[in-house]
């Protein structure tokens, strides 16, 4: 009998722990229902964040084709649709949930002034000017298609400007991703494109071509001296600073372009070409409201993925709307695919793998050099 009593104590208490335990399971299933709750609201987001991304960056360039195929000229107007709807932005920014969330934070250096301040937001927004004004001229001389492939070299560009203002390594995959698409627009450029739409001359599809590369070459060079002023001169990157960073350049931009339109004169012209529109008045209106909005939706979409992922999705999301444009393209504009276009299409894809994978080793090596940093702390 000696044997059998120490069984019993366990017994005894198993009944006197017995409450405890369902209490802690109770907690436990609540705890891990909340989870499962909180993930899959933020995936949703997610999803909806990338849905916006890709439909208002495909929605948008393949509206400004219309807006030009069906009777408009305007390459002012064109360009500041892409600017005008930043007041959405603004809704966006008091209502976000994200509007307390902080990526990076230096917290003991001085904040700028607000002459330094305005001069790094009046900068970069005449280089969204610059930019936005010369894709609007080539999407206005170039096939949907061609004009989406030449886009992708922003990514070599932005890789070259890293390199002098941000310290950016020339990788392998680096060179790689260069090389690739200096090759797809060698090859665009040298391509006699049957889908070239009327009444542009091959002049003007240089010209076209020409101000889309220029056009990336502007938008890479604003993307490194953005990171460039995060890190030097605003040292912070929380959901404020980069909302307010949009929001300020988009409206120097705008105010740039709308100056422009009406010195070019374009202004007066506006309500002829509404009224000789193919698709009619309404339509006119419409096209250019909804360019309006989806461009800020893309804007919307783009930052909100940087805060709820990282950069590195953001700008992945971006580029995978290259095929989503090109499909689009075939379909309503009829834009042939080509054997030349389909190799410049593979060669664009493959060099922005290669550059995409080059921004995840170095994501992870900066999360492992934060983990490291963090556990030396504790």
């Amino acid at each position: 009998m000696g044997l059998a009593e120490p069984p019993q104590q366990p017994i005894k208490v198993q009944e006197t722990e017995e409450p405890a335990s369902t209490e802690q399971t109770m907690v436990s299933t609540n705890r891990s229902t909340a989870t499962k709750s909180k993930n899959y609201k933020r995936w949703l987001r997610i999803g909806l964040f990338t849905f916006c991304t890709l439909c208002g960056q495909s929605g948008a360039t393949l509206l400004g084709r219309l807006y030009y195929e069906k009777g408009g000229k305007s390459q002012w107007l064109a360009t500041l649709m892409q600017l005008a709807g930043f007041p959405i932005l603004i809704l966006y920014y008091c209502f976000s949930p994200l509007k307390n969330s902080t990526t990076t934070s230096s917290s003991t250096s001085p904040s700028p002034s607000a002459a330094v301040l305005a001069s790094v937001y009046v900068s970069l927004g005449l280089l969204v000017a610059g930019f936005c004004f010369l894709y609007s001229t080539g999407l206005r001389y170039l096939p949907v298609s061609t004009y989406s492939l030449i886009c992708t070299s922003q990514l070599a560009f932005n890789a070259f400007f890293s390199y002098f203002f941000n310290s950016q390594k020339f990788t392998p995959f680096i060179i790689n991703s260069l090389i690739l698409l200096t090759i797809s627009s060698i090859l665009l450029v040298s391509h006699e494109d049957s889908s070239t739409p009327e009444n542009v001359s091959k002049g003007k599809y240089v010209i076209g071509f020409i101000c889309t590369i220029a056009a990336s070459a502007l938008n890479g060079l604003t993307l490194a001296l953005t990171q460039f002023c995060f890190r030097k001169v605003i040292k912070r990157e929380s959901f404020s600073a980069v909302m307010d960073m949009i929001i300020y350049q988009s409206l120097v931009a705008a105010s740039a372009i709308a100056v422009g339109l009406f010195i070019s004169g374009e202004w007066k012209g506006l309500k002829g070409e509404m009224e000789e529109y193919e698709l009619g008045k309404i339509p006119y209106v419409m096209v250019l409201v909804w360019i309006c909005i989806l461009w800020q939706g893309f804007a919307l979409g783009g930052t909100a993925l940087l805060f709820e992922v990282s950069s590195l999705f953001a700008n992945a999301v971006t580029v995978v709307a290259l095929p989503v444009v090109l499909i689009l393209a075939v379909i309503f504009f009829d834009n042939e695919m080509d054997c030349i276009k389909g190799v410049a299409t593979v060669l664009a894809i493959w060099g922005f793998l290669s550059y995409a994978y080059q921004q995840y080793l170095d994501d992870q090596e900066s999360r492992s050099e934060h983990n490291t940093s963090v556990n030396n702390e504790a």
